[in-house]
């Protein structure tokens, strides 16, 4: 499955309720969202659980539940889990989440899963992604992840086209990076290291809209939501993440 032109990331590792008060945090609720934001214009949805503490949570199980509630409530919409650590969870964690979740839609980290030193291992669980008919999105901080990320395919892959990227402009920390020159950098990379990439772009802060809208003028697609930003393009507080799709998907067509 291609990337859709617009993926909501409705809640990330760390917002709370604290932050705003549509983060989705219960499975309830991310259905809600799903189906709010697909109405809205976003026809993939890219999400991340909590225990019942709010906490980010890496479990198979709980990831095999949500995808079918999340597809049952809205059937025409691609679902994409993370494997994002967050600081919690080891590279073996990771890919039993992503192998064992019944997921046909995950995101990895390069830089997250190398920290597993075996590389034989790491290149087993793409290969097994690959079996298992598991799509995965390769999220990348900065354009020398991709050399990482070329470590662990083999020649064939890197000859095969299909890929899914997705370039992250700034930080949860930091959203001052000069994300036009960073995307461009992104983008060439990737052309010169893999054929014909699936690619997309997500921004933090008060820039997510104009970074959003570069990478649309650029060719890519877009993933927007409160994972990376609660504001509007004139800097107030959205009500809720489908605003955020519906402003997007005005601002694109």
């Amino acid at each position: 499955m291609s990337l859709p032109k617009i993926m909501v990331a409705p809640n990330g590792a760390y917002l709370t309720k604290s932050d705003h008060p549509a983060v989705p945090m219960t499975l309830p609720e991310l259905v809600q969202t799903a189906t709010k934001c697909f109405a809205a214009g976003a026809k993939g949805i890219h999400f991340h659980l909590r225990d019942e503490n709010g906490q980010h949570l890496l479990d198979a199980g709980q990831y095999r539940e949500a995808i079918a509630e999340i597809s049952w409530a809205v059937p025409q919409m691609m679902v994409q889990i993370t494997s994002e650590s967050a600081g919690i969870y080891s590279p073996a964690e990771q890919r039993r989440t992503v192998l064992e979740s019944g997921a046909k839609n995950a995101s990895v980290s390069p830089v997250e899963i190398a920290r597993e030193p075996d590389i034989t291992i790491t290149r087993r669980f793409y290969q097994d992604c690959i079996d298992n008919e598991i799509t995965l999105q390769h999220i990348l901080y900065h354009p020398s992840d991709l050399d990482i990320l070329l470590k662990f395919l083999g020649a064939s892959e890197i000859r095969n086209s299909g890929h899914q990227l997705l370039y992250v402009l700034g930080r949860r920390t930091n959203t001052a990076i000069k994300t036009s020159a960073l995307l461009g950098q992104f983008i060439t990379k990737s052309a010169i290291q893999l054929k014909t990439p699936d690619w997309a772009v997500c921004a933090f802060g008060a820039s997510e809209t104009d970074s959003l809208l570069l990478a649309h003028r650029l060719g890519g697609k877009i993933r927007v939501g409160f994972e990376n930003s609660v504001l509007t393009s004139n800097g107030s507080v959205a009500p809720d993440n489908a605003a955020r799709v519906s402003e997007v998907v005005k601002l694109t067509s």
